[in-house]
């Protein structure tokens, strides 16, 4: 051992102090020796003093050395304790080693080889005990602190939940809100878009032109707004689960050209050509005439809206499977790649702005979305900034109706509607994308 060891002799006999001194110097050991008589002293020291190992003789004047190494254990004093006794007891032995004695020595086999072995084994096994128990208070501390991380998430899990009910709740009474808000607007809106038209007709009223163009300006606002207060009243239904689909069997071809008519002002306004294609060899099919006709319209309205010059034409063509695809294209600004996710987000526009050119709720596409979902149906979208947009709906020539619904009557459909699995219904552009789903199931 290349460390000076300190340590302490206890025992009653000064020979036999000696003899424990002149075996550890004769091993060669490097120490620092002290010496006590009794185990009061011995008691005293040990108290204030750290010691690397301490050679205790079983049979002291003032009590025995069991009795010394229980006060030292209850202490919490930690040191090695070689006890030297002049019994061949192994029961004795036993008791010390269970009081806590790290090793014993016989006195009558003290040598110079054998004091030094049991000073070695006595210091290895303390340092492995003190390593142990320092390894015992970590996995300890560490166990602590892992029931205190635990109750600290139980508590946030706990601050979630609550959070999340809070929410729920409030997204609940916000979405009754606005259907109950959306409800009351929509009476006196209409009332002024009646009285409105009844004041252009011209057996009711002999307006000035310029009286006429007021009134007008009245009637247009109205339709706008009432417009504006459907799509929030759609989107609260949408949100709550609570939109009913009711469907039947229509001409497709006629709803399309309906829808069309209704938007061909608008683009008329904007000298914008406005197109149709039907390409069907059916044109019945099983759905909402009302719903397909509104997702109609609001492509329409935002083709007509983001195109300043060019065209705007719908296409409908047949797809495999028993499928219909309705594609509006324009030649307006387009869109960035990066935003083809966040367009059919609730409330999301391209422009955030106060003042951003294109006014609107930025709940069209969001209810376009919702509601190509609930029929069955996709939805992708291909376009480039500054080269146009197309948008194409792809859905169920027969939607299915939850339990409880109406079941379609069957179509009669010919022979050659018949299409081969080979062919693509989607087009190849790179930059085609299918619509992110914004909603999940909703109730029909």
């Amino acid at each position: 051992m290349e460390d000076t060891l300190k340590i302490l002799v206890v025992d009653d006999d000064e020979v036999d102090r000696m003899v424990v001194r002149c075996g550890l110097t004769k091993a060669g050991i490097k120490m620092e020796l002290s010496e006590v008589g009794n185990g009061n002293d011995a008691f005293s020291i040990l108290s204030t003093t750290a010691y690397d190992c301490v050679f205790l003789d079983y049979r002291l004047q003032d009590q025995y050395g069991l009795t010394l190494i229980q006060q030292l254990r209850s202490s919490e004093i930690k040191v090695p304790l070689v006890v030297l006794t002049g019994q061949e007891d192994e029961q004795t032995a036993v008791q010390l080693l269970k009081a806590g004695a790290t090793d014993y020595l016989s006195k009558s086999r003290i040598s110079p080889e054998n004091l030094a072995q049991v000073l070695r084994s006595a210091i290895r096994v303390y340092r492995a005990e003190m390593q142990v128990a320092l390894a015992k208070d970590q996995l300890r501390e560490s166990h602590e602190q892992l029931i205190r991380k635990n109750q600290e998430l139980e508590r946030q899990q706990q601050q979630f939940q609550m959070q999340n009910f809070k929410l729920s709740e409030a997204s609940l009474l916000k979405s009754h809100f606005l259907a109950t808000m959306s409800h009351e607007l929509r009476t006196p809106m209409n009332a002024i878009i009646g009285f409105s038209q009844i004041l252009l007709r011209p057996k009711f009223a002999q307006l000035t032109h310029q009286q006429a163009d007021m009134v007008e300006r009245i009637l247009n606002n109205g339709k706008h707004l009432l417009m504006l207060v459907n799509e929030v009243l759609d989107f609260s239904k949408l949100e709550a689960g609570q939109l009913d689909l009711k469907a039947e069997i229509f001409d497709v071809s006629k709803v399309i050209n309906l829808a069309v008519s209704e938007m061909r002002s608008l683009a008329e306004a904007k000298n914008l050509s406005l197109l149709v294609q039907t390409n069907l060899q059916n044109t019945s099919v099983f759905n909402d005439p009302v719903r397909v006709k509104q997702i109609l319209i609001n492509l329409l309205s935002n083709a007509i809206k983001f195109t300043e010059s060019g065209e705007v034409w719908v296409e409908v063509k047949e797809l495999p499977a028993n499928r219909v695809a309705i594609m509006v294209r324009d030649t307006g600004i387009g869109i960035a790649s990066r935003d083809f996710k966040r367009i059919f987000e609730a409330f999301r526009q391209v422009d955030q702005s106060l003042t951003r050119k294109y006014p609107g709720t930025g709940l069209g596409l969001a209810i376009i979305n919702s509601l190509v979902r609930i029929m069955g149906g996709k939805i992708f979208l291909e376009s480039k900034l500054g080269s146009g947009s197309m948008f194409k709906i792809e859905l169920p020539r027969q939607i299915t109706l939850p339990p409880g619904g109406v079941d379609a009557p069957p179509l009669q459909l010919d022979s050659n509607q018949v299409f081969s699995s080979a062919q693509n219904p989607h087009h190849s552009s790179s930059q085609a994308r299918q619509a992110p789903i914004g909603y999940p199931k909703f109730k029909l």
